[in-house]
């Protein structure tokens, strides 16, 4: 008698912090992009560099429905905006000639003493503030890069670089010229796991990249070949304004929201036993919760620069299993 074939799982992974170490790529832009935002005010000079540790920025990061690394760094800088001293707003409808006449009205000097003397500093101003939006800093986050959107120019100026930020817009780097921080990216899962995986069930990937940011790493170690599916930023956009034309209904498709998850369930063809999606952030095991296929959460610490807080972080989001390393999640889907 014919052996029946195993039964196959489909394990949906997210990308930054799990299969992609960004602690040098994305969460240094972050950092480097809150600096460079202020670089025009008086004491500048003052700031530390780094701004504020990694553990830092993780705790802010964790608190949830920020998995977009621009809306992380449009929050951190309003946050730090809260101790600027500034004397006026320069009125201009162009947001780069109001965004540097304003600032060199600001004076950083007691922003930079507070970055210095608290052990986490931007976590005790959102511990204090919430998500605050200042209505300057808000007016200089609204439409994309290169029509207004300067908080996101120099974020992506910082991740890309120069060449890629270029050939990417179509535009001039304004702020920085250097090697794109995407260069610093390494991977944190070995290749031979993702091999052994994909003999026996059904890989993709759900992250909140952009798709060219999401392909660049795939390329430069040769993993495309391991998955089935890979959903980006993109794709969310994409389906939020097909929602939107048809029923004039603006919707967020991103994390928490289950939609990626959900379109590869629905997208796979080959019927499968389970289904489990692998991230290091709450919003991704809320995802895996809320998903129509109900997905198992796997939340992965691998990564994290303070492993006890983002473990109770996951398991209050839901879920399901947390792991310190890909030979515990091969355990979990051969089992």
């Amino acid at each position: 008698m014919k052996k029946k074939a195993k039964p196959q799982a489909l394990i949906v992974f997210d990308m930054d912090g799990v299969i992609v170490d960004v602690s040098e790529s994305y969460r240094n832009a972050v950092r480097q992009t809150a600096r460079l935002f202020f670089k025009d005010a008086d004491s500048w000079e003052s700031l530390p560099e780094p701004l504020f540790s990694h553990t830092d920025l993780s705790r802010v990061k964790q608190s949830g429905g920020l998995n977009n690394d621009w809306d992380l760094t449009f929050l951190i800088i309003n946050l730090m905006f809260t101790l600027v001293k500034r004397l006026s707003e320069y009125p201009d409808s162009d947001p780069w000639n109001r965004y540097k006449k304003t600032l060199r009205n600001c004076n950083v000097a007691d922003l930079a003493q507070f970055l210095n003397s608290e052990k986490y500093p931007v976590s005790t101003l959102l511990e204090k503030y919430g998500r605050i939006s200042k209505d300057f800093i808000a007016g200089l986050y609204t439409g994309d890069v290169g029509s207004g959107n300067i908080i996101k120019q120099i974020f992506q100026e910082i991740y890309l670089g120069k060449e890629l930020f270029e050939s990417t817009y179509g535009i001039r780097s304004k702020v920085y010229h250097e090697k794109g921080y995407i260069n610093r990216e390494t991977l944190l899962i070995d290749k031979s796991i993702l091999e052994s995986l994909s003999k026996n069930n059904l890989l993709a990937i759900a992250t909140g990249r952009p798709r060219i940011e999401a392909d660049y790493p795939l390329d430069l170690f040769d993993l495309r070949k391991f998955f089935s599916w890979i959903l980006t930023l993109d794709d969310c956009l994409e389906e939020e304004q097909k929602i939107f034309a048809q029923e004039q209904k603006k919707v967020d498709l991103s994390k928490p929201n289950p939609y990626m998850l959900d379109a590869i369930e629905t997208a796979q063809k080959n019927r499968v036993s389970k289904y489990y999606y692998i991230g290091d952030m709450p919003d991704d095991m809320m995802a895996a919760s809320r998903s129509r296929a109900g997905f198992i959460g796997i939340g992965i610490l691998k990564s994290s620069s303070e492993k006890d807080s983002l473990k109770r972080d996951l398991e209050t989001a839901g879920a399901d299993y947390i792991i310190e390393d890909f030979d515990e999640l091969v355990k979990i889907v051969e089992s």
